[in-house]
């Protein structure tokens, strides 16, 4: 016979309603660790789109993520010809505000130019920009659908594809228009502000500079051979794919990885003390009991399996029910929620330890209880 099923048998309601409430703690444990590994992944979502190797900048700054980065079109043409280059792409970036279907929608514009690195590398619906302009291919997050149309500026785009996963630092979903596109986009200026440009006899020009360029290398090719070849010019900064990353995260993330990073540590220790709470006063309202048992002459192995038992059998339901109700929801929140095995099981262990200390003090206060505590009123 097995104690610890018989005693929560007999307050089943009671040890079920516990472990919902244990399990949903869990549950908003695990959404933490989840956007937090969200936000690091959507800082990086961008800048592993294009599988880069180089990304050549302006000169004194960190890359366009995190500062603004203004170089001329022609350094496309430029890194190309450098040795070891075997493919190169201007890229550009920027936010701005759309109306779609009555609602207001953020976008993150990735300019490319099609046939060049830059643009997405698979394409969950529909297909590729084809055409010079006017199409673009959206993140499902931005809610678009294939054959829709969209007012970008001044000109209406048609969505031709969908990829999944292209998100910035901020959440916003991004959308691939092609590099002329999104330099026009940058640049124009509404009907008004054009009449007192002209009135002031000034002439529109667009201007042909990106925010980066950036170069795959040929196979053996030394890249840090490359980005210091491309240091020595005056006006250009070079990042490998790495240091723009470490940027990416170190820089633009960072405060609000390390904010969510601290809360998570104090919901965890929140979550250690309540787990221990419960168990240890599951075993305190049990004192008669153990006394019972004690005196007509149970080992006290009995005893200590019985609340040892308890303890895993709540921190495994509570952390079973935490994660399917996280599974369920994830895909609701806002913001990307990423859930790593690593990171489910990091937990498990946590609850396990928790669980095995906090039955400790339930069973350093059962081994205190006098047999003859049964026999009083």
């Amino acid at each position: 016979m097995n104690l610890a099923l018989k005693d929560i048998r007999h307050g089943l309601f009671r040890f079920v309603l516990t472990c919902f409430g244990l399990g949903l703690l869990m549950t908003v444990v695990l959404s933490m660790i989840g956007i937090y590994n969200g936000l690091v992944a959507d800082a990086l979502a961008v800048v592993k789109a294009p599988a880069a190797d180089v990304w050549v900048v302006e000169s004194g700054t960190k890359g366009p993520f995190a500062e603004a980065s203004n170089i001329p079109l022609t350094t496309r043409d430029a890194v190309a010809r450098m040795p070891g280059v075997a493919q190169a792409g201007a890229i550009n970036f920027q936010n701005i505000e759309a109306s779609h279907a009555g609602a207001s929608l953020r976008l993150y514009v990735i300019g490319y130019e099609p046939g060049h690195p830059g643009g997405p590398q698979r394409i969950a619906e529909g297909r590729g920009i084809g055409t010079s302009h006017f199409e673009l291919v959206a993140d499902r997050k931005a809610g678009l659908l294939t054959g829709e149309t969209i007012r970008l500026g001044r000109n209406r785009f048609t969505v031709v594809g969908l990829v999944e996963g292209a998100m910035n630092a901020g959440g916003d979903p991004a959308v691939y228009i092609t590099l002329a596109d999104a330099m026009a986009l940058q640049t124009e200026l509404d009907p008004a502000a054009q009449r007192v440009q002209a009135a002031r006899g000034a002439v529109s020009v667009k201007s042909a500079s990106v925010a980066a360029v950036i170069a795959r290398v040929a196979p053996g090719a030394d890249v840090e051979l490359l980005t210091a070849t491309v240091r020595q010019w005056k006006h250009l900064a070079a990042l490998t794919q790495a240091e723009q990353e470490d940027i990416l995260v170190s820089s633009v993330v960072d405060l609000a990885r390390r904010q969510i990073g601290l809360f998570l540590g104090i919901l965890l220790s929140v979550s250690a003390v309540v787990i221990a709470l419960i168990i240890y006063t599951m075993t305190m309202e049990k004192l008669k009991q153990i006394a019972t048992l004690k005196l007509i002459g149970a080992p006290d192995r009995t005893i200590i399996g019985l609340i040892v038992q308890q303890a895993l059998i709540l921190g495994a339901s509570g952390w079973g029910i935490g994660l399917v109700l996280i599974l369920t929801v994830k895909d609701y929140f806002p913001r990307r929620v990423v859930l790593e095995p690593f990171n489910v099981m990091v937990l498990a262990g946590i609850i396990f330890a928790v669980c095995i200390a906090a039955s400790g003090l339930g069973v350093r206060a059962a081994m205190k209880v006098d047999p003859a505590t049964a026999l009083g009123t």
